[in-house]
């Protein structure tokens, strides 16, 4: 496997941190800390450019707060200076990471996403009869610091780059404890989960053969026509997930089962001829939509805000086969005006 060099300079370059800021900015810049930043856009970036030249930068600590939809989890929010190296970071390292993937992986990749993943998992359903479902216990906060390390020095070799990134894997989590997990809410965060379960993917799709694979972050599928085969590579994952990459599945009720009876994936349930919504998601789409018109009514949102949101909500919900549940559904907003 080729190591990649010389490409601390690369992100360190003016040009790059100057875009890194005006893409960390986007949906941000009415706050007070992004604004300040941005009235005096030039003079931080070169004052950030000269502290990771000399190596006196240092992330400050994470601003945590909690979101329970779709479920409960710490996200923690990295200062706006620090977004900006995170995304001056990417932008050099994602072609690097982008090629270390196979093609049936779809979080957090252009042109990919969950439309893309379970209509995949929807052509696997009609090609196969049956379908192992995995899912990664706690993935994010579980992730090993030295396993990650080690696999960023087997693809770079930059040395103020990986001390950089060390950096940032190492900068303490709230409530978790050192040497384990990754922030939810930093960018660098989901190409480093990526990397880390890459490994699962090679082995699957390369060692083992799998061709029918699908994996969006830590939710993955196998399909196969023989439930042994299934049930023989579960114990296989098993096994490099916790020796190798020190992490452990989820115990599903029923792992592997016939496509037939629907697989849940990414909130909704495949079917080889149909896609329906699982009931949780339904009961979470439609208890955001009341709660979003009752801010409206109470006037402390304004109709082109309810659009926007309501529009982006469907964005999900629209691709499964509920038309006219929701058209039932928005029926009783009419009344909305």
């Amino acid at each position: 496997m080729k190591r990649h060099g010389h490409l601390f300079d690369r992100i360190i370059a003016f040009d790059n941190l100057l875009q890194a800021a005006q893409r960390a900015q986007r949906g941000k810049r009415h706050r007070h800390s992004v604004a300040a930043f941005l009235f005096h856009l030039e003079p931080e970036v070169f004052f950030l450019q000269e502290a990771l030249r000399s190596g006196t930068y240092r992330m400050q600590p994470y601003h945590t707060f909690t979101i329970y939809e779709p479920k409960r989890r710490q996200i923690c929010a990295a200062a706006f200076r620090d977004r900006v190296v995170h995304h001056a970071i990417c932008a050099v390292l994602d072609p690097l990471f982008e090629a270390s993937l196979i093609t049936h992986t779809y979080a957090c990749r252009r042109g990919k996403g969950t439309l893309a993943a379970t209509k995949r998992a929807q052509a696997y359903a009609r090609r196969w009869s049956y379908v192992l479902t995995c899912d990664i216990q706690h993935y994010f906060a579980t992730v090993d610091h030295t396993v990650l390390k080690t696999l960023l020095r087997r693809n770079l070799k930059d040395s103020a780059l990986l001390t950089l990134l060390d950096h940032i894997i190492d900068h303490p989590i709230p409530n978790s404890p050192p040497g384990t997990g990754l922030p939810i809410g930093n960018l660098t965060s989901q190409y480093f989960a990526n990397l880390y379960l890459g490994e699962l993917d090679h082995l699957l799709s390369d060692r083992l053969g799998c061709q029918g694979y699908v994996r969006y972050m830590d939710d993955f599928l196998v399909f196969a026509d023989d439930k042994r085969r299934l049930w023989a590579l579960l114990e296989r994952i098993r096994l490099f997930l916790s020796t190798t990459l020190r992490l452990t599945l989820k115990e599903a009720a029923v792992p592997v089962m016939p496509v037939t009876q629907g697989i849940a994936f990414l909130g909704l349930r495949v079917f080889p001829g149909a896609l329906r919504l699982q009931r949780k998601s339904w009961t979470r789409f439609r208890r955001r939509v009341r709660w979003m018109e009752t801010q409206y009514l109470c006037g402390m949102i304004s109709e082109e805000t309810l659009a926007q949101s309501v529009h982006s909500m469907l964005g999900h919900v629209q691709h499964a086969d509920v038309l006219p549940a929701r058209r039932a559904f928005f029926a009783a907003s009419q009344s909305l005006g």
